[in-house]
């Protein structure tokens, strides 16, 4: 039985949507930089919580000033041609193999009827390399990639997916859902603010989604993302890691 939770804020279901976007902290904290930038700059509406007993056990106050959980944020985003994306992101995932297994499981029962479901990360690499990397688990989903002229990565990243992410894409043609990573490649720095506006931008270009994010954004997500980590210690001690686990998302 899974120890995975949700709890609603407003309905019971995902809301409707044209996409589901996911990222938690990783390499560059790229996917995560786009994910709170779309929060930040739209309309948004935080409608869950997924809750689980292996995330860090640190509560904290929310901008009302209300103590709330450690968990994962699932919002409404209201974008500028008046669709609506989910996110879902924050700054925790659980520290166990298990938990992981058991919230990704969660979050695809809850997307069983999403069009599009985007795994966003990074993937350390040199300076001068900028590719966004595109993986999936599902062989009609790389074919309906392909015949929207996308290129589907075979080899990078080499080492795989790990965590919550690489569970999510994995796992996907089990339930369904039609999840897609898109990896960008990042120098690694704790906040890659030109890798998250690469990605975003390709986003745009390529799945006809209007972000409207720009650099301005993205530096101003980046800002508040490097205070709470000067505050409350790295996102490597909020995940039980060492420094040396990088590549612990990707």
């Amino acid at each position: 039985m899974s120890r995975a939770g949700v709890h609603w804020l407003i309905g019971d279901s995902l809301p409707e949507h044209v996409a589901l976007l996911e990222a938690v902290p990783g390499v560059g904290n790229v996917g995560k930089l786009v994910v709170d930038g779309l929060v930040e700059k739209h309309p948004s509406t935080l409608v869950a919580r997924i809750l689980h007993p292996d995330m860090p056990p640190h509560s904290t106050l929310d901008k009302d000033g209300l103590l709330v959980p450690p968990s994962m944020l699932v919002h409404r985003v209201m974008l500028p041609d008046g669709r609506y994306v989910v996110t879902v992101g924050g700054d925790l995932q659980p520290m166990t193999a298990a938990g992981q297994h058991e919230v990704a499981e969660t979050i695809l029962g809850m997307a069983t009827s999403t069009p599009q479901f985007l795994v966003l990360a990074g993937l350390a690499t040199e300076v001068e390399e900028n590719a966004i990397h595109v993986i999936c688990a599902n062989a009609k989903v790389r074919s309906n990639l392909k015949a929207n002229d996308i290129e589907v990565s075979k080899s990078q990243p080499e080492a795989g997916m790990i965590g919550v992410a690489g569970l999510l894409v994995s796992l996907s043609p089990i339930h369904g859902v039609p999840a897609v990573a898109l990896v960008a490649d990042t120098v690694g720095a704790s906040a890659d603010v030109r890798a998250a506006d690469r990605l975003a931008r390709w986003i745009e270009e390529a799945l006809g989604l209007p972000l409207d994010l720009d650099l301005d954004t993205t530096e101003e997500t980046a800002r508040k993302l490097l205070s709470s980590i000067d505050v409350s210690g790295s996102i490597e001690d909020h995940l039980g890691m060492s420094a040396e686990a990088d590549d612990f998302y990707v």
